[in-house]
């Protein structure tokens, strides 16, 4: 962690523009039905509230793709943080207009405002100067506490860094911290758990880690592109045909590199994409032409538990299966149950292996679970992040 934090400079009564992560999920109602990420932001607000700072809060939230749509609204999240800090969360009905200069204009020490979702311009995400320079105009220093965007260069998140000191707030240093120590000081046996769907989402983790892990175990949809490499039928589930030299190139690096690479040794398929559709398992050498691989088998759930028993430290990112259905959410459920009995570092890499954790009931269990999924995945990619690299320096 090579960059300024908020406890590096002096903040006492200063106008400080935030920028958090509350793209939260919401129901139709727009009920929030899961303010993690907004937790997450507390403790950098509560540090500034006690430094006497006016506090401009802003935060994307889905994909307006800059129009402005009430269903992307971040008065829900104004509510929530009100509720939450127990102090009344000014809510500005736009991002740059006359609403907001006026009420950050007039904002005493200890009063927060939030932003409107800054997503409602498309120069937001175009980091366009000039709106970077408006949302710079109302504050005095920039804090980046948003680590769900900082693989973005975005003008909220980086492109504002051109107008007002920046430094990192206690989310963003917390994620670097421990994700930096994972990958460059782990304790050993260090393994790393990959899923998801796509072999192309993740080649240059898989490329990184095999320079550093003990153990690489890979399940999810891209297993399936591991089977075709090695010449076998893969039936209807998710492959890509066009990133099997990936995957062969892959599994001839860990073999160079003495990395244990684990692939599913059996597998559970459905007959259609839908969540009571006819199951059974198989071994991964023999899916049937009709049928479709959605989540790991029993042997492979007790291979890789049993490799994971001898963990000290586990980065985990990407389902095992297909967890938003129950009977293809038994790999990736059992995996999270192994990893929250271990005594080793366990870290979620957020996204949806965060989602699954959650639901699984065993956030509490774990080290560590990040807030930022691509960017999670970037970081251990090795890949400098636009959001952190605009930050002044320590």
């Amino acid at each position: 962690m090579n960059k300024k934090t908020v406890k590096d400079i002096d903040l006492k009564g200063k106008k400080v523009f935030v920028r958090c992560d509350f793209n939260v999920p919401m129901d139709k109602e727009q009920n929030i039905t899961d303010n993690t990420r907004i937790v997450a932001a507390i403790p950098t607000i509560k540090y500034l509230l006690e430094q006497n700072c006016k506090i401009i809060l802003a935060s994307h939230l889905g994909r307006p793709k800059g129009e402005v749509k009430p269903e992307f609204s971040l008065k829900p999240v104004a509510k929530e943080l009100s509720k939450i800090l127990g102090k009344e969360v000014i809510m500005a009905s736009d991002v740059i207009g006359q609403d907001a200069k006026v009420k950050a204009e007039n904002l005493q020490e200890g009063q927060i405002m939030l932003l409107e979702n800054v997503r409602f311009h498309k120069e937001e995400t175009d980091n366009e100067s000039e709106f970077a320079k408006q949302l710079a105009s109302m504050a005095e220093v920039f804090v980046n506490d948003a680590f769900g965007t900082a693989h973005r260069a975005h003008a909220s998140t980086t492109g504002i860094a051109d107008y007002l000191p920046g430094v990192a707030g206690f989310l963003i240093e917390k994620e670097l911290k421990v994700l930096g120590n994972a990958i460059n000081n782990p304790e050993r046996p260090f393994m790393a758990i990959l899923g998801g769907a796509k072999v192309s989402d993740k080649i240059g983790v898989i490329d990184s880690l095999l320079e550093k892990v003990n153990t690489l175990m890979i399940g999810g949809g891209m297993a399936y592109t591991f089977f075709k490499a090695q010449g076998y039928n893969v039936g209807n589930s998710i492959c890509e045909i066009d990133k099997v030299d990936l995957a062969i190139k892959a599994m001839e690096k860990a073999k160079e590199r003495g990395v244990k690479l684990l692939l599913p040794i059996d597998t559970k398929i459905g007959k259609e994409f839908k969540p009571d559709t006819e199951s059974k398992t198989v071994g991964w050498t023999e899916i049937p032409d009709e049928w479709e691989g959605f989540d790991i088998g029993q042997k492979t759930i007790e291979m890789f538990a049993e490799e994971l028993r001898n963990a000290k430290t586990v980065i985990w990112n990407g389902p095992l299966g297909l967890f938003e259905f129950d009977q293809f959410a038994i790999g990736t459920n059992e995996i999270a149950k192994v990893l929250a009995e271990l005594d080793a570092t366990t870290i979620i890499g957020g996204g949806d292996s965060g989602a699954a954790v959650e639901k699984a009931g065993l956030s509490d269990k774990m080290t560590h679970i990040s807030t930022g999924g691509g960017a999670s995945l970037e970081f251990l990619e090795g890949k400098k992040l636009p959001g952190i690299e605009c930050l002044l320096d320590s």
